[in-house]
């Protein structure tokens, strides 16, 4: 990991995504105070944007292969 990358550039989807279910449980099952809910909340928020850049470069990718696919 380099100095600018942070902890969620260096995850694949699927860890990203295992992640971001484990925060949703923590949410779901309460019991934690209002400052660890935000914490939570914001980390959620950072991992469900970074799963849905690896969901959006993988539809990219997909389209470039059928266009290429369709002018041959």
């Amino acid at each position: 990991m380099t100095e600018q990358e942070t902890p969620e550039d260096a995850q694949s989807y699927e860890e990203a995504r295992e992640e971001l279910v484990e925060v949703v449980r923590r949410l779901e099952a309460g019991g934690i105070t209002l400052e660890e809910s935000l914490a939570l909340w914001e980390r959620g928020e950072v991992l469900a944007r970074r799963c849905q850049e690896w969901l959006d470069g993988a539809r990219r990718r997909l389209d470039e292969v059928m266009e290429q696919a369709s002018e041959e």
